[in-house]
């Protein structure tokens, strides 16, 4: 990610700073630089400057990982690109004919480019590292000695995975390990995945004599929406599929869900985009906190455990719109749910406070969610997280399978009629945003949010 960011930010911040630098020459602003001839002379200095920069940072190790580990090692390398850099750039105004390069704008790029490329560099680990589940849950299906070697394998090989057991047929041949590991049988694989959090379920059975099983298990897979792997041997293919390597094993992905270089651009926006929100924003969070506590008794915000990706339990964070011992009474009002399916809602919650509902019609409540999208719990854009009272009403596995993805702040289905839609129309239109996933329909939703929110249309 470095290596194809930091080049093009250097040139952009070199060229901002001639143009800060040469103001008055412009009396017309941006236009009348946009209306500068480019000469072959300037596109040389330009060359040689992302040359030099590229040459400088390949020798000073900053684009390998195990040099730039350790941040004072990265900010000291950062420090001496920058400074030598600088250096270098100091050709420009040295040959200037116009004057308009001047070394005070040199000096103000050293100045700048360092503070800089270090704030860009923690954001792309933060990018990266929220990327990367610490601890990959891993079920292996399968009990024979095929499977034994995998799991040997994972567990010499693996710090990022945990096997947390087997499933297999009943009267499969198993070690004594394997036996006490079992989790239960190949037909009771779909209930293990909605009931339990799993990342991936490796498949290590003979092909030759469980055909059938394999096919089955991969179905359930893709049905409750957790990745398949199977062993790369598995079958003998004519054509090329889509490899991975877990550590020592060579394996085939079936994902259910985007999972490609996309994913560290989308992650990207939600970090800039949240923090610019809780920046922006926080004058319109303390009108709100001081409008809630000033109204009700109880704290500013609500906290409650919600299923996110892969089915991992967080704690989303919104303003408090209801009274104190909201989530207490909900069992009183159960039979007022005006909603099918599995979720609660009412039109008219009595426990809902007037600020509260105000907030909930302007969904300014949902704003601390920002916080979530900046610690990786939740995206921009995803499908909503939901409580676990109504994922434990789940009845079908392919429900399942809007937790592939990381939940969102907004969705599809909330610029598509919010709280008037069915849950049919909610899981329809998530499973169909998951299908269809792209950057250009995230910006999509995202700019169809605002007029959405403005209007009010089925909030509740």
């Amino acid at each position: 990610m470095c290596r194809a960011i930091e080049t093009p930010v250097a040139v952009a911040l070199l060229l901002t700073v001639f143009i800060l630098s040469n103001v008055s020459r412009f009396p017309n602003g941006f236009h009348d630089f946009l209306g500068l001839r480019i000469t072959v002379k300037n596109l040389l200095l330009v060359s040689g400057f992302v040359l030099t920069w590229r040459l400088t940072a390949g020798f000073l190790s900053l684009y390998t990982w195990d040099q730039i580990r350790l941040r004072k090692a990265e900010a000291i390398r950062v420090w001496t690109l920058c400074t030598i850099v600088s250096a270098g750039a100091l050709v420009f105004p040295a040959i200037s004919v116009t004057g308009a390069f001047r070394y005070s704008t040199v000096l103000w790029f050293w100045v700048l480019s360092i503070p800089m490329l270090l704030a860009l560099r923690a954001l792309l680990r933060s990018v990266s590292a929220s990327n990367v589940a610490p601890v990959r849950e891993v079920l292996i299906v399968g009990s024979g000695p095929r499977a034994l070697s995998v799991y040997q394998r994972l567990e010499e090989d693996s710090e990022q995975r945990h096997v947390v057991g087997f499933v297999d047929a009943p009267e499969a041949p198993t070690s004594d390990l394997l036996r006490r590991r079992m989790l239960g049988s190949l037909s009771e694989l779909e209930g293990l995945l909605m009931h339990r959090a799993i990342d991936e379920v490796l498949i290590a059975l003979p092909m030759k004599s469980c055909y059938n099983e394999i096919q089955e298990a991969i179905q359930v897979c893709q049905r409750v929406g957790v990745r398949a792997r199977y062993l790369a041997d598995l079958f003998h293919q004519s054509l090329p599929a889509h490899g991975a390597r877990t550590e020592s094993l060579a394996v085939v992905d079936i994902p259910v869900a985007a999972d490609d270089y996309r994913l560290l651009i989308k992650r990207g926006i939600d970090v800039l985009g949240s923090s610019i929100g809780l920046v922006v924003l926080s004058p319109l969070f303390l009108l709100a906190g001081l409008a809630i506590k000033l109204t009700s008794a109880g704290p500013v915000f609500f906290a409650q455990e919600r299923y996110g990706y892969n089915r991992r339990r967080f704690r989303m964070f919104k303003f408090r719109t209801m009274v104190q011992n909201a989530e207490q009474l909900q069992h009183l009002y159960e039979e007022q749910n005006e909603k099918q399916g599995p979720i609660f809602k009412i039109a008219r919650d009595p426990r809902i406070t007037p600020v509260g509902a105000f907030l909930r019609r302007t969904s300014i409540d949902e704003l601390p969610q920002l916080a979530n999208v900046l610690f990786g719990d939740m995206s921009l854009v995803g499908p909503r997280p939901l409580a676990i009272r109504d994922v434990q009403r789940f009845t079908e596995a392919a429900l399942m399978r809007r937790f592939s993805v990381r939940p969102g702040i907004t969705c599809i289905w909330q610029v598509s009629g919010r709280s008037n839609l069915t849950f049919d129309d909610w899981i329809e239109l998530d499973l169909r945003y998951i299908d269809q996933w792209s950057l250009g329909l995230d910006l999509q939703i995202l700019a169809r949010t605002v007029p959405a929110v403005v209007k009010g249309t089925g909030a509740a």
